[in-house]
């Protein structure tokens, strides 16, 4: 039983049908590993914002440039007719967000890692990551200007990542329009 403010009830719930209640003992909750909060507090941001430029498709379908494509942008392992839930989608774009963040990390420094990338920032810098690739976004202006301590200016860099086939496409340009400002949530 949760008591609350991380405390849990130990005790044996039959000894406690049969008998009087067994005393009640108050021991912390653990506490999730720091890796494993970090991450969540990223898909916290990454998550909806991917999704909505993304966009969900169920079933297996060609994007516009012929790529078998399914759910959230996904692309490897998709064959002809694979259809899958809203839930299972969800859950393959949490497990690929996390890879290009990953990814995407080995780019930067341990002090833009440590200093410079809030969970809104890294979901920017993730979602870029997803959509231009790991070594595109970790090659970047941007990911140059981050590690040098340059927040304003990497997060304006993401800006210029709006063409597609050499043509400024609306849609990617609104998309890091919306990437841009998460990139500068307590930017100085």
């Amino acid at each position: 039983m949760v008591l609350g403010a991380g405390l849990v009830s130990v005790g044996d719930p039959v000894q406690s049908i049969r008998a009087a209640p067994a005393p009640v003992v108050e021991v912390e909750a653990p506490a999730l590993p720091v890796q494993r909060s970090a991450e969540a507090a990223f898909l916290n941001h990454a998550l909806p914002l991917v999704a909505k430029w993304e966009g969900l498709r169920l079933t297996a379908y060609l994007d516009p440039v012929g790529v078998l494509t399914v759910c959230y942008g996904e692309t490897q392992g998709v064959r002809p007719g694979d259809t899958y839930s809203e839930a299972d989608c969800a859950a393959m774009l949490s497990r690929r967000l996390l890879e290009y963040r990953a990814g995407l990390h080995r780019y930067l420094t341990a002090e833009t890692r440590a200093r410079r990338l809030p969970p809104t920032r890294d979901a920017a810098f993730g979602s870029m990551a997803y959509n231009v690739g790991i070594a595109g976004a970790g090659g970047s202006t941007a990911v140059k200007r981050l590690n040098a301590g340059n927040v304003p200016g990497a997060c304006e860099a993401m800006t210029w990542w709006n063409k597609a086939g050499g043509k400024v496409l609306r849609g990617l340009t609104r998309r890091r329009e919306d990437e841009r400002a998460l990139c500068m949530v307590g930017a100085t």
